[in-house]
């Protein structure tokens, strides 16, 4: 029986894990992800009979009913380096017992779907609509840190990518990911578009964004609308499905990410009050889970 030691496991004093603070109890098997701290609060309007808040650093879970669902919302902050936190100690509380630090005989598979915004990088795509992401590729290189990488990702795709693209050796491994594809025929309806999503390890450079720093690759937005393969075009950027997605085909976890489009990098137009949208959104995903 593997133990896990407390340099690998960490559990605070009050037996929750250590970075969300939670316990297994505390959690659903659906949980939706949330970037903006303050978006949890937003879907936590939606539910009844709230069981827990729990808060620590940036990381804030409710967990709660809709309608007779029960429901985890967790706001992961920004970044799939804190999605790897997240991911890793959600399926831990799940799948590991913290009080013998030994894996649970029966492993638990959870539902998560992340609802995000992204910024849109086709014509088509209009501030204001729904995005799927039905594979998302990652530009932070978290999943390459892990075994097993090669078995859950699109080589071919990661392949024809890099050739097209030219990526430059010095930046991480680029890899390519699918969604859960009974979870995207579930939430995606005709109201809701498809397509391929950059997780991008940054806002600024790493999306194409320069300031008082020029870019290592000023062409790679034009190189990245014009991209094919097979039937797919990347369609729009955003900062967490690639490690969502593949954290938890590793784990044995479905996982999507939905996304509002708040700005559009080709038409360079873009809208910051999105609030009304961004519920519409929530709604229809709480509807069709």
């Amino acid at each position: 029986m593997k133990i896990f030691p407390a340099s690998e496991l960490l559990i605070n004093a009050d037996g929750t894990i250590f970075h969300l603070h939670l316990k297994s109890e505390q959690i659903s098997d659906t949980i939706l992800l949330v970037g903006d701290p303050g978006r949890v609060d937003m879907i936590a309007g939606f539910l009844h009979d709230i069981e827990c808040r729990v808060s620590n650093r940036e990381f804030i879970t409710i967990t709660g009913w809709y309608k007779d669902k029960r429901i985890s919302v967790v706001g992961t902050g920004i970044g799939t380096d804190n999605i790897d936190i997240v991911l890793n100690e959600l399926d831990a509380i799940a799948n590991i017992d913290l009080s013998t630090r030994t894996e649970n005989p029966v492993k638990k598979s959870l539902t998560f779907i992340r609802i995000g915004t992204c910024g849109g990088m086709q014509a088509d795509l209009p501030v204001g609509s729904f995005l799927i992401s039905e594979k998302s590729i990652g530009f932070d290189g978290v999943l390459n840190f892990y075994a097993g990488r090669n078995e859950v990702c699109d080589l071919d795709f990661e392949k024809a990518f890099c050739q097209q693209m030219e990526w430059p050796e010095q930046m991480a491994a680029p890899y390519v990911i699918s969604a859960n594809p009974e979870l995207v025929e579930r939430i995606g309806r005709d109201d809701m578009h498809r397509g391929v999503t950059i997780s991008a390890n940054g806002f600024y450079g790493p999306q194409g964004r320069a300031l008082r720093i020029p870019l290592a690759k000023p062409d790679m937005n034009a190189k990245l609308e014009r991209f094919k393969y097979g039937k797919y075009r990347i369609t729009n950027y955003e900062m967490e499905s690639s490690a969502v997605a593949g954290l938890s085909a590793l784990l044995g976890h479905k996982a999507m990410t939905v996304c509002l489009v708040i700005a559009n990098r080709l038409a360079q137009n873009a809208k910051t009050d999105y609030q009304t949208a961004m519920h519409e959104l929530i709604e229809k995903v709480l509807e069709r889970l």
